[in-house]
């Protein structure tokens, strides 16, 4: 895939982070060691830690610093995807039954809650009073950019300002943390810390839309799992708010995504009037603005190997299919 390829020039100290977590998460408890496993087999991007890492490469770069700051990001990351397939209902996530699919909600919620607590055991590791408060500030608002998408579930009058946000807090926040604790760890003065938190934060920005188009336009095989998931949820997107203005097809759009429940034909037509009014490609315009500010901040930093990974990195952001 073309991100593993992306990442070369940390593909040494990924395969240890890799392996650091995968021993981690040893635990005797037979159930929680099965869900682990499973997690884990399931594979992911690993951006997060990626981004730790290569953030890092343009200061001091010390893997043992990095480490346990790219174990953290990566298991808070996987454990708000697992309570997101609950909340969600999701029976697949990256072309493999969920969790809560194959365990049920409660083993779910309880795995979620596992890794939350070994990455609260690492953050005490990292013994950094200032990271340790970071990572938590972050964690409080991603909980509450989760709420706030549950009470705005079905709400056809939302505005870009509430969906950014929602985004905001649900991937960005998280993105950006990779990158500036990555610098942060790496001794990078407060300059540094910004231009690599704000590329970081306009990412992740990017990601997220980008996540609201393929829920509408990918092939199902690509993406690993069913689209139009967000509309049978009631979860208002980027590009529906842009549909949502087309004159056109508004009324009947309205009327479909405000339903509760919605047939699978229901669905298709709301998938097929979002696609003709315009607001895909309305969607892709701002991703091509937050990757052209996001890589605008990386021309500050030297002009060593990983700046070129991280501005082709995010240029895969934006063209990704999966």
């Amino acid at each position: 895939m073309k991100h593993q390829k992306l990442f070369l020039e940390i593909a040494n100290d990924l395969k240890k982070v890799e392996k650091e977590l995968d021993k981690f998460l040893k635990v005797s408890d037979p159930v929680l060691s099965q869900t682990c496993v499973y997690l884990l087999q399931a594979g992911g991007k690993r951006m997060r830690p990626g981004f730790t890492l290569l953030s890092g490469k343009f200061f001091q770069y010390k893997f043992e610093k990095l480490l346990p700051v790219a174990m953290a990001i990566e298991l808070i990351h996987m454990a708000t995807l697992v309570h997101d397939d609950v909340v969600d209902a999701s029976l697949t996530r990256r072309g493999r039954p969920t969790l809560a699919a194959s365990w049920g909600n409660t083993v779910s919620i309880a795995t979620g809650d596992y890794l939350f607590a070994k990455a609260l055991e690492l953050i005490v590791k990292i013994d950094d009073p200032k990271v340790s408060r970071i990572l938590a500030d972050v964690s409080i608002e991603m909980c509450q950019g989760e709420i706030q998408q549950i009470k705005c579930s079905y709400d056809i009058n939302q505005s870009p300002k509430e969906y950014y946000y929602r985004i905001r807090r649900k991937t960005a926040l998280l993105l950006g943390l990779s990158c500036k604790l990555g610098a942060i760890m790496s001794n990078a003065d407060s300059r540094q810390v910004w231009l690599m938190s704000t590329y970081g934060h306009c990412l992740g920005i990017a990601f997220q839309i980008v996540d609201d188009i393929l829920d509408i336009t990918a092939n199902p095989k690509v993406l690993g799992k069913p689209v139009g998931g967000d509309i049978r949820q009631g979860i208002i997107t980027l590009p529906m708010i842009y549909a949502l203005q087309d004159t056109q097809s508004s009324e009947r759009l309205k009327t479909l995504l405000s339903k509760r429940v919605k047939s699978e034909e229901e669905t298709q037509e709301a998938v097929e009037l979002i696609k003709e009014s315009g607001g895909i490609e309305k969607s892709r315009e701002v991703v091509t603005l937050y990757i052209e500010k996001a890589i605008r901040h990386l021309y500050e930093l030297p002009d060593i190997g990983s700046r070129g990974a991280l501005i082709e990195l995010a240029e895969f952001v934006g063209e990704r299919g999966y």
